[in-house]
């Protein structure tokens, strides 16, 4: 995990948060493949999918959910 960073992790949890990369690019002032993008790279440098893809919607894998603790403890929330 040596490119992880906390941009990634700020908008990972805005799309956890909303279930939506569309939303999170909303909250963020970024554009929607910013943040897909942004959570690809995530994902690769993770070795594992975050999100399960549904259409526009999107889910928290197992593993989603694991990081998401995660990044709520770095926010502190």
């Amino acid at each position: 995990m040596k490119n992880l960073t906390l941009r990634q992790i700020r908008i990972f949890s805005s799309a956890a948060r909303h279930n939506s990369f569309a939303r999170a690019a909303e909250e963020l002032h970024l554009s929607a493949p910013a943040v897909s993008m942004q959570m690809k790279e995530l994902e690769d440098e993770l070795g594992t999918p975050l999100f399960g893809r549904v259409g526009r919607r999107i889910e928290l894998t197992s593993a989603g959910e694991y990081f998401w603790v995660f990044a709520k403890k770095i926010h502190g929330t």
